[in-house]
Protein backbone atom coordinates (compact mmCIF):
# COMPACT_ATOMS: atom_id res chain seq x y z
CA UNK A 1 0.00 0.00 0.00
CA UNK A 2 1.11 3.31 -0.88
CA UNK A 3 1.70 6.08 1.75
CA UNK A 4 1.76 9.37 1.27
CA UNK A 5 5.31 10.66 1.67
CA UNK A 6 4.00 14.20 3.32
CA UNK A 7 1.85 12.33 5.92
CA UNK A 8 5.15 10.56 7.04
CA UNK A 9 8.05 12.95 6.94
CA UNK A 10 9.42 14.75 9.99
CA UNK A 11 8.85 17.83 11.54
CA UNK A 12 11.13 19.92 12.70
CA UNK A 13 12.70 20.34 16.40
CA UNK A 14 11.10 23.33 17.14
CA UNK A 15 8.15 22.40 15.85
CA UNK A 16 7.76 19.35 17.93
CA UNK A 17 5.20 19.32 20.59
CA UNK A 18 7.84 18.18 23.16
CA UNK A 19 11.20 17.79 22.27
CA UNK A 20 12.40 16.33 25.32
CA UNK A 21 13.73 12.54 25.35
CA UNK A 22 12.91 10.10 27.91
CA UNK A 23 14.87 11.32 30.35
CA UNK A 24 14.54 14.91 29.91
CA UNK A 25 17.64 15.68 28.35
CA UNK A 26 17.75 17.37 25.20
CA UNK A 27 18.64 15.00 22.17
CA UNK A 28 21.15 17.13 20.67
CA UNK A 29 20.00 16.20 17.02
CA UNK A 30 19.99 18.17 13.97
CA UNK A 31 16.41 20.14 13.33
CA UNK A 32 14.59 17.99 11.03
CA UNK A 33 14.17 18.94 7.85
CA UNK A 34 11.63 20.82 6.16
CA UNK A 35 8.23 19.17 4.90
CA UNK A 36 8.95 17.39 1.73
CA UNK A 37 12.36 15.94 2.54
CA UNK A 38 14.00 13.47 3.79
CA UNK A 39 16.16 13.92 7.23
CA UNK A 40 18.94 11.91 4.55
CA UNK A 41 17.91 12.92 1.23
CA UNK A 42 21.13 11.16 -0.34
CA UNK A 43 20.50 8.28 1.31
CA UNK A 44 17.75 5.87 0.05
CA UNK A 45 15.05 4.93 2.88
CA UNK A 46 14.69 1.37 3.85
CA UNK A 47 11.40 -0.68 2.86
CA UNK A 48 9.53 -3.11 5.07
CA UNK A 49 11.92 -6.15 3.82
CA UNK A 50 15.45 -4.73 2.43
CA UNK A 51 16.65 -6.71 -0.53
CA UNK A 52 19.92 -7.32 1.32
CA UNK A 53 20.31 -5.58 4.34
CA UNK A 54 24.00 -6.23 6.41
CA UNK A 55 21.94 -7.81 9.38
CA UNK A 56 18.47 -8.86 7.85
CA UNK A 57 15.93 -9.45 10.69
CA UNK A 58 16.41 -13.17 11.86
CA UNK A 59 14.11 -15.26 12.15
CA UNK A 60 10.82 -13.06 12.05
CA UNK A 61 7.43 -15.06 11.00
CA UNK A 62 6.34 -13.81 7.79
CA UNK A 63 3.43 -13.48 9.16
CA UNK A 64 4.36 -11.29 12.25
CA UNK A 65 4.21 -7.87 10.50
CA UNK A 66 2.50 -6.38 7.35
CA UNK A 67 4.98 -5.07 4.91
CA UNK A 68 5.87 -1.31 5.27
CA UNK A 69 5.52 0.96 2.13
CA UNK A 70 8.31 1.80 0.54
CA UNK A 71 9.84 6.20 1.23
CA UNK A 72 9.44 5.70 4.61
CA UNK A 73 11.66 8.70 6.32
CA UNK A 74 14.86 8.09 8.00
CA UNK A 75 13.29 8.48 11.42
CA UNK A 76 9.33 8.28 11.88
CA UNK A 77 7.51 10.76 13.83
CA UNK A 78 4.34 9.79 12.79
CA UNK A 79 1.72 8.32 10.60
CA UNK A 80 -0.91 9.52 7.83
CA UNK A 81 -2.75 12.26 9.39
CA UNK A 82 -6.01 10.92 7.42
CA UNK A 83 -6.86 7.21 9.09
CA UNK A 84 -8.73 7.53 12.76
CA UNK A 85 -5.58 5.46 14.62
CA UNK A 86 -2.64 6.53 16.31
CA UNK A 87 0.52 4.41 17.63
CA UNK A 88 0.98 3.75 22.01
CA UNK A 89 4.67 3.41 22.10
CA UNK A 90 6.21 2.30 25.97
CA UNK A 91 10.26 2.52 26.78
CA UNK A 92 10.52 -1.08 28.10
CA UNK A 93 11.98 -1.00 31.62
CA UNK A 94 10.78 -0.79 34.90
CA UNK A 95 8.72 -2.92 37.37
CA UNK A 96 7.95 -6.27 35.09
CA UNK A 97 4.12 -6.23 37.50
CA UNK A 98 3.48 -2.54 36.40
CA UNK A 99 3.90 -3.78 32.87
CA UNK A 100 1.86 -6.75 33.21
CA UNK A 101 -0.78 -4.09 34.96
CA UNK A 102 -0.56 -1.74 31.93
CA UNK A 103 -0.07 -4.50 28.93
CA UNK A 104 -3.68 -6.14 30.95
CA UNK A 105 -5.37 -2.23 30.64
CA UNK A 106 -4.41 -2.16 27.08
CA UNK A 107 -6.16 -5.56 25.62
CA UNK A 108 -9.45 -4.81 27.86
CA UNK A 109 -9.80 -1.88 25.55
CA UNK A 110 -8.63 -3.89 22.60
CA UNK A 111 -5.87 -2.10 22.45
CA UNK A 112 -2.28 -2.96 20.58
CA UNK A 113 0.80 -1.10 21.68
CA UNK A 114 4.27 -0.88 20.57
CA UNK A 115 7.29 -1.64 23.30
CA UNK A 116 11.24 -0.46 22.79
CA UNK A 117 12.55 -2.78 25.25
CA UNK A 118 16.06 -2.22 26.87
CA UNK A 119 17.83 -5.18 26.15
CA UNK A 120 19.04 -5.25 30.14
CA UNK A 121 15.52 -5.00 31.11
CA UNK A 122 14.48 -8.22 28.81
CA UNK A 123 18.10 -9.89 30.45
CA UNK A 124 16.34 -9.60 33.75
CA UNK A 125 12.89 -10.07 32.98
CA UNK A 126 12.67 -12.51 29.89
CA UNK A 127 9.44 -14.07 29.63
CA UNK A 128 8.04 -10.11 29.66
CA UNK A 129 9.35 -10.77 25.58
CA UNK A 130 6.44 -13.04 25.25
CA UNK A 131 4.09 -11.59 27.42
CA UNK A 132 4.06 -9.11 25.01
CA UNK A 133 4.03 -10.26 21.59
CA UNK A 134 1.01 -13.27 23.25
CA UNK A 135 -0.85 -9.93 23.97
CA UNK A 136 -0.85 -8.82 20.05
CA UNK A 137 1.53 -6.25 20.80
CA UNK A 138 4.54 -4.84 18.72
CA UNK A 139 8.39 -5.39 20.36
CA UNK A 140 11.41 -3.12 19.47
CA UNK A 141 14.54 -2.17 20.58
CA UNK A 142 15.61 0.17 22.83
CA UNK A 143 19.75 -0.60 22.98
CA UNK A 144 20.94 -2.56 25.64
CA UNK A 145 21.45 -0.40 28.42
CA UNK A 146 19.57 2.85 27.64
CA UNK A 147 22.56 4.77 27.73
CA UNK A 148 23.53 8.19 26.23
CA UNK A 149 23.56 6.40 22.71
CA UNK A 150 23.99 10.13 20.87
CA UNK A 151 27.26 10.27 22.39
CA UNK A 152 28.49 7.40 21.64
CA UNK A 153 30.70 6.63 19.14
CA UNK A 154 30.23 4.09 16.51
CA UNK A 155 31.36 0.95 17.93
CA UNK A 156 29.67 1.74 21.49
CA UNK A 157 26.16 2.61 19.37
CA UNK A 158 26.92 -0.33 17.63
CA UNK A 159 27.18 -2.43 20.19
CA UNK A 160 23.70 -1.58 22.04
CA UNK A 161 21.77 -1.79 18.99
CA UNK A 162 23.27 -5.20 18.58
CA UNK A 163 23.14 -6.06 22.12
CA UNK A 164 19.49 -5.97 22.40
CA UNK A 165 18.87 -7.23 18.52
CA UNK A 166 20.74 -10.27 19.77
CA UNK A 167 18.16 -10.62 23.00
CA UNK A 168 15.33 -10.14 21.06
CA UNK A 169 16.13 -12.31 18.45
CA UNK A 170 17.17 -15.05 21.62
CA UNK A 171 13.83 -14.79 22.98
CA UNK A 172 11.33 -14.31 19.98
CA UNK A 173 13.08 -15.96 17.01
CA UNK A 174 12.89 -11.59 15.39
CA UNK A 175 15.27 -8.91 15.98
CA UNK A 176 11.69 -6.51 15.51
CA UNK A 177 11.07 -3.96 12.95
CA UNK A 178 11.98 -0.81 15.20
CA UNK A 179 14.15 1.14 17.10
CA UNK A 180 14.33 4.17 19.56
CA UNK A 181 17.25 5.74 20.34
CA UNK A 182 18.05 6.08 24.01
CA UNK A 183 17.86 9.82 25.90
CA UNK A 184 16.93 11.69 22.87
CA UNK A 185 13.88 11.75 21.00
CA UNK A 186 15.42 12.12 17.47
CA UNK A 187 18.58 9.88 16.81
CA UNK A 188 22.16 11.72 15.62
CA UNK A 189 23.09 10.50 11.52
CA UNK A 190 25.27 8.28 13.08
CA UNK A 191 22.91 6.66 15.23
CA UNK A 192 20.27 6.59 12.18
CA UNK A 193 23.01 5.15 9.99
CA UNK A 194 23.97 2.16 12.48
CA UNK A 195 20.07 1.37 13.03
CA UNK A 196 19.71 0.89 9.66
CA UNK A 197 22.71 -0.99 9.12
CA UNK A 198 20.91 -3.36 11.60
CA UNK A 199 17.77 -3.92 10.12
CA UNK A 200 15.83 -1.15 11.42
CA UNK A 201 13.29 1.84 11.59
CA UNK A 202 14.09 4.49 13.46
CA UNK A 203 11.09 5.24 15.18
CA UNK A 204 10.62 8.89 17.27
CA UNK A 205 6.88 10.29 18.66
CA UNK A 206 5.26 13.63 17.99
CA UNK A 207 3.50 13.38 21.44
CA UNK A 208 5.26 13.06 25.20
CA UNK A 209 3.26 13.55 27.68
CA UNK A 210 6.29 13.41 30.25
CA UNK A 211 4.49 10.51 32.26
CA UNK A 212 8.40 9.83 33.40
CA UNK A 213 8.42 12.49 35.30
CA UNK A 214 5.63 11.27 37.21
CA UNK A 215 2.84 13.99 37.47
CA UNK A 216 -0.05 12.00 38.18
CA UNK A 217 -2.68 10.05 36.21
CA UNK A 218 -4.46 13.14 35.11
CA UNK A 219 -2.04 15.16 33.77
CA UNK A 220 -0.57 12.18 31.61
CA UNK A 221 -4.14 11.72 30.97
CA UNK A 222 -4.87 15.66 30.02
CA UNK A 223 -1.52 15.88 28.23
CA UNK A 224 -2.17 13.18 25.65
CA UNK A 225 -5.46 14.40 25.09
CA UNK A 226 -4.47 17.79 24.10
CA UNK A 227 -2.10 16.81 22.22
CA UNK A 228 -2.62 13.23 20.47
CA UNK A 229 -4.65 13.03 17.01
CA UNK A 230 -4.81 11.10 13.86
CA UNK A 231 -1.54 9.47 13.00
CA UNK A 232 -0.16 10.41 16.31
CA UNK A 233 2.99 8.00 17.98
CA UNK A 234 3.12 9.26 21.78
CA UNK A 235 5.66 8.43 24.04
CA UNK A 236 5.09 6.04 27.03
CA UNK A 237 6.67 4.55 29.83
CA UNK A 238 6.90 1.53 31.28
CA UNK A 239 7.48 1.32 35.43
CA UNK A 240 5.50 4.17 36.17
CA UNK A 241 2.35 3.66 38.21
CA UNK A 242 0.56 6.78 37.49
CA UNK A 243 1.07 5.60 33.42
CA UNK A 244 -0.66 2.58 34.51
CA UNK A 245 -3.08 4.56 36.08
CA UNK A 246 -4.08 7.22 33.43
CA UNK A 247 -3.69 4.38 30.39
CA UNK A 248 -7.60 3.59 30.83
CA UNK A 249 -8.69 7.42 30.87
CA UNK A 250 -6.65 7.76 27.74
CA UNK A 251 -8.05 4.53 25.69
CA UNK A 252 -11.52 5.97 26.87
CA UNK A 253 -10.56 9.63 25.22
CA UNK A 254 -9.47 8.09 22.03
CA UNK A 255 -12.68 5.67 21.68
CA UNK A 256 -15.06 8.99 22.43
CA UNK A 257 -13.34 10.97 19.16
CA UNK A 258 -12.83 7.76 17.52
CA UNK A 259 -9.22 6.73 17.49
CA UNK A 260 -7.95 3.29 17.41
CA UNK A 261 -5.10 2.71 19.61
CA UNK A 262 -2.80 0.06 16.84
CA UNK A 263 0.61 -0.75 17.05
CA UNK A 264 3.27 1.19 14.77
CA UNK A 265 3.39 -1.47 12.17
CA UNK A 266 -0.21 -1.29 11.47
CA UNK A 267 -0.56 2.51 11.36
CA UNK A 268 1.77 2.40 9.02
CA UNK A 269 0.25 0.40 6.66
Amino acid sequence: MSISRRNLLQVTASGALLAGCSDGRPSGAAPAPAPGTSSSPTSPAPTGAPSSPPHAPAGEPATSAPPLPPGLPDQIEHGPRDRERLALTFHGQGEPALATALLAEAEKAGARVTVLAVGAWLDTYPRLARRILDGGHELGNHTQTHGDIGAMDAAAATAEIEGCARRLTELTGSRGRWFRPSQARMATPLVVRLAREAGYHVLSYDVDPLDYTDPGADRVRAAVAARARAGSVVSLHFGHSGTVAALPGILDDLHRRGLRAVTTSELLT
